[in-house]
């Protein structure tokens, strides 16, 4: 049994014009709503074997917070450009998920809209909005590799945003 949970970043800020928009951070309602979803993540006993996240600075910090909340070093954090992507088109991020090492049984991914909606859709047609910043989005495939993932294959487990909690 395969774990994919993917979270969209938290809320950015738009303050300065000196940053482009790899470098920007979050503002103070990102880094409210991040420690909550990481809260909720490990209540509900989320575990990672894998956390891959956009190298974007709020993605990245994103997947910093909500990592220490489940106990998972940060410094094993994977960034992949890959994830840095702006796309109604999910086929980069599905091949992302598909080349992780068989070992890994729970996946966590940090990233973007309107990519990361595209993907909750894609496994699911109860998706059909854009998911609110900082919405974690999880799913379970019945496979023994992460290569044999499919839509087919993809049972919904939750979804959490912070105005939820």
């Amino acid at each position: 049994m395969k774990k994919l949970l993917f979270v969209r970043h938290a809320k950015s800020s738009w303050k300065s014009d000196d940053l482009s928009d790899m470098q920007r951070p979050l503002n103070n309602r990102g880094e409210r709503d991040a420690p909550k979803i990481g809260d909720f993540l490990q209540q509900q006993g989320i575990k990672a074997d894998l956390i891959i996240s956009s190298p974007a600075n709020r993605a990245f910090t994103t997947a910093k917070i909500i990592a220490d909340k489940i106990n998972y070093p940060q410094e094993e954090i994977v960034q992949n450009q890959n994830l840095y992507v702006f796309t109604h088109h999910v086929e980069t991020i599905v091949e992302i998920i598909k080349t992780v090492d068989s070992k890994h049984q729970n996946l966590l991914l940090f990233g973007h809209n309107p990519t990361f909606s595209a993907l909750a859709h894609y496994f699911s047609d109860r998706f059909a909005a854009e998911l609110p910043t900082c919405t974690a989005v999880c799913f379970q495939f019945d496979v023994k590799n992460w290569y044999d993932i499919s839509k087919e294959n993809a049972k919904y487990v939750f979804h959490v945003f912070p105005k939820m909690l």
